[in-house]
């Protein structure tokens, strides 16, 4: 068109032509950004609608497994673990459509400029080298496999979820890909590599709905047994659920008999127990034998096509002693240290543990039933307790603890103690430290000085655990078969004890 010979005139009108030419592209390029652009934001709205819809559905599915555990337990285990398999993974794809936005900047109305998002740098600098993909490439890929191994080991080769599974191995396939040219791609090559940003973008959140799409058809599959429910009343269990399961010798036992979940609309022809019919459950009220395990039963019965069913139901309850007195004691030992955290257990017989008040110095509750004692000035503690019984009445006791120091630690060099043997130049370079031997507690010790004999040497005395100059110095003068002794040794432990710790002997050999 611009060849042979053209009057100027010509010339112009041809290249205007091309730059006509330029600028229509130019413009449907930027259509097919913002159809990506648009595409991608349906695929968010649709993934974010699906995630409110599959909580709900598997919301369900658990409340049906609560009700009825052997048909439904199963299939919600199944669902929650694919849950938290589904939701690692589309997290993973939230943090690559990240690296695919950085840079990109959204305007006042958050919208991101979807007609300037026509390169796609950051994923190609990102996943491929000039040897093929890199490393994190290569953890994409993984990523996209390790998805579908999770996804096959759960919903295992049951018949109901063969179909899904297969979709979901097809999805998200990372085998190579014949283009139109008949040629074999890399997975992560022919989608995403040379591709604009947008496009990338629209096609990650094409793969979060399939994600989600896999939970619906899950969770759908799995409530499938929903629609059906139990045509014989035979089908249901009787359960005992008392109040409590512990009593006190004549205290009212109270409690209720269901038939797998309650129902108010049930009709029985009659019920034998130690209680009443009220509303689909039986109420029971009786009156607590002698201490120790009591049984406790009956039956409800029902017609059903004509015949009279009976179901019996039974259980057990434990009378114990009315409590007089508080169970308390040290976690570890029969006295408590002074400056250390003791842990301890504090409850009485038969009350719950919100009806218990234990109070003493130092002392702190941690947990149902735990307590910590940090003993301060002193020689004994007593702990006082005070309970609420089930009828209102309050009984309290109390127990006195002694107060005593840790024992003292043992001085160590080299991590050994007693007797240490080794070359002089070994010892002018070892630390002294402190370590408490046969304790049931963790004890740290730091040492703050210690005083260092050698044989016809004059007595050094050390600041902190390592040698001074004047140790090394009369360490240097130590011959072989000297006992080098290492005492005075005072150290600081955990909870600002200061003790002396037992001496330790160096021979040189």
């Amino acid at each position: 068109m611009a060849g042979g010979k053209l009057s100027p005139r010509q010339k112009m009108i041809n290249l205007m032509y091309l730059v006509f030419i330029a600028m229509l592209a130019l413009n449907m390029s930027k259509e097919v950004l913002s159809a990506f652009g648009l595409m991608n934001e349906k695929f968010d709205s649709v993934n974010l609608a699906a995630n409110t819809t599959n909580e709900q559905m598997l919301g369900l599915l658990n409340a049906k497994a609560k009700e009825a555990g052997a048909e439904f337990g199963g299939a919600a285990a199944k669902a929650n673990e694919l849950q938290k398999i589904t939701k690692d993974f589309y997290s993973y794809l939230d943090g690559i459509k990240g690296e695919v936005l950085k840079g990109t900047e959204t305007d006042e109305m958050g919208k991101l400029p979807y007609e300037q998002m026509d390169k796609g740098d950051n994923l190609d600098n990102l996943w491929f080298s000039p040897k093929g993909y890199s490393p994190k490439g290569q953890e994409v890929v993984a990523k996209f496999e390790g998805f579908k191994n999770d996804v096959s080991k759960i919903l295992g080769n049951e018949n109901k979820y063969k179909a899904i599974l297969n979709e979901i191995i097809s999805k998200f396939s990372t085998e190579d890909v014949t283009n139109k040219d008949g040629q074999k791609v890399k997975f992560l090559d022919y989608h995403f590599k040379g591709f604009p940003a947008v496009a990338s973008l629209a096609k990650l959140s094409a793969y979060q709905n399939d994600i989600k799409k896999l939970e619906t058809d899950v969770y759908s599959a799995a409530l499938g047994k929903a629609a059906v429910e139990a045509a014989s009343m035979t089908k249901f269990q009787a359960i005992l659920a008392l109040d409590k399961n512990a009593y006190f010798s004549g205290e009212t036992v109270t409690g209720k008999v269901v038939l797998g979940k309650y129902d108010d609309q049930i009709k029985f022809a009659g019920f034998s127990g130690p209680g009443r019919l009220e509303n689909g459950q039986a109420i029971i009220s009786t009156t607590a034998g002698g201490v120790g395990e009591q049984n406790i039963g009956g039956s409800f019965s029902f017609l059903e096509d004509g015949k009279t069913i009976n179901l019996p139901w039974k259980g057990t309850y434990v009378v114990v002693p009315r409590p007089n007195q508080a169970t308390i004691s040290a976690d570890k030992m029969n006295v408590v240290y002074r400056g250390l955290e003791n842990p301890m257990s504090i409850s009485f017989a038969g009350v719950g543990d919100n009806n218990v008040n234990a109070s003493a110095a130092g002392l702190t509750k941690t947990g149902n039933g735990k307590y910590m004692m940090r003993p301060g000035a002193g020689t004994e503690v007593v702990i006082n307790v005070n309970a609420k019984l089930p009828d209102g009445k309050t009984v309290s006791d109390s127990k006195k603890f002694r107060i005593k120091s840790p024992p003292p630690p043992t001085g160590h060099l080299r991590g050994e103690y007693d007797v240490v043997r080794g070359p002089a130049q070994s010892l002018s370079v070892s630390t002294v430290t402190a370590k408490s031997l046969d304790f049931d507690f963790d004890m740290t010790w730091t040492v703050n000085s210690f005083v260092i004999k050698v044989p016809g040497q004059a007595t050094v005395r050390v600041t902190g655990g390592s040698m001074n100059g004047a140790a090394q110095a009369a360490i240097k003068k130590a011959t072989r078969g000297d006992q080098v002794t290492i005492s005075e040794i005072i150290a600081t432990g955990t909870g600002g004890v200061k003790l002396k710790a037992a001496p330790v002997v160096y021979e040189v050999q």
